[in-house]
């Protein structure tokens, strides 16, 4: 039969203590409540604990050979205790997340340096994929993920720029061969550079303007897996190669240093940033706990 952990205290604070009054004062409980704890013990082994005199208090052989034991066993316990609660009040373990190739490029970054410097005892660990996981089945704490791709029973925390676009852009090497389109349906007969998701689908190039929506499917000589190989697409673009669409944080840099031009920007498409999403648990791991209350207050 179980024994309860207060009815074991109460037994060992009065068996040190050598009486109820005494074992009171050292627990910070009643007299009362203590010899109540320590009959329903001795009801439930079914033995003598203590023998009892209006003098004194003193442990049977059975409570004595209970005693001895019981005392390293519960100072353990109450070790193992403080450990955990000192993980709640400083933070400490591994922290996994399920990401993306585009946050683990544009939106971490400027948030991931300044967590650990916050919080030392947390390991972080970032798994990029572009899959839909289901996060806990794959063994991490949370993921981040755009909000058509959220799990309608998570808890959803905007993390990142809230704000972003998807740019369109060629060399001007290959503008000046091929000409600068004013609309994003002569991307049809342009070499266009594509991304297929690791599910096998390649969506199409949409494009927005003063409330026009359009959408495209473009051909071109090169097709890599999305978020993985998105470079080896950048690096295309900047030879030569064919017109790219990607984030336009992504490609920003290109811009500034001139090794990509911009085409239809007045047709970029804007759309919400990312999310910090995890399960709605009441009582999250220390480490989630931390960085999402870090990224709240960011």
């Amino acid at each position: 039969m179980p024994h309860s952990i207060s009815d074991l205290n109460a037994f060992l604070a009065v068996a040190r203590a050598k009486g109820f009054r005494d074992g009171a004062r050292a627990s910070g409980g009643s007299a009362s409540g203590l010899s109540e704890a320590v009959r329903r013990l001795e009801a439930q082994l079914g033995l003598r604990l203590l023998n009892r005199s209006t003098r004194s208090v003193v442990p049977t052989e059975a409570g004595q050979r209970l005693l001895e034991r019981l005392g390293p066993a519960l100072d353990e316990v109450e070790a193992a205790l403080d450990a955990v609660h000192g993980l709640r009040d400083r933070p400490a373990g591994t922290l996994r997340l399920n990401v993306p190739v585009s946050a683990a490029r544009l939106a971490l970054p400027a948030i991931v340096p300044r967590f650990l410097a916050a919080y030392p005892d947390i390991r972080l660990e970032v798994i990029a994929d572009e899959s839909f996981v289901d996060v806990l089945a794959a063994g991490c704490d949370a993921g981040i993920r755009y909000v058509e791709r959220l799990e309608q029973d998570m808890i959803a925390v905007p993390i990142g720029p809230r704000v972003q676009r998807f740019a369109t852009a060629a060399a001007a090497s290959y503008l000046d061969r091929h000409g600068r389109p004013s609309h994003p349906r002569e991307l049809l007969s342009h070499a266009c550079l594509r991304g297929r998701f690791a599910s096998g689908a390649m969506t199409e190039w949409e494009f927005e303007r003063a409330g026009e929506v359009v959408r495209v499917d473009p051909s071109g000589p090169l097709i890599v897996q999305a978020g993985a190989a998105s470079d080896l697409a950048v690096d295309a673009a900047i030879a030569g190669t064919g017109v790219i669409q990607l984030f336009e944080d992504w490609l920003r840099p290109h811009f500034d240093s001139g090794a990509l031009e911009p085409i239809l920007e007045p047709w970029w498409q804007s759309f919400s940033g990312p999310f910090l999403y995890y399960p709605g648990r009441r009582l999250l791991p220390a480490p989630l706990r931390a960085f999402v209350d870090f990224i709240k207050s960011a």
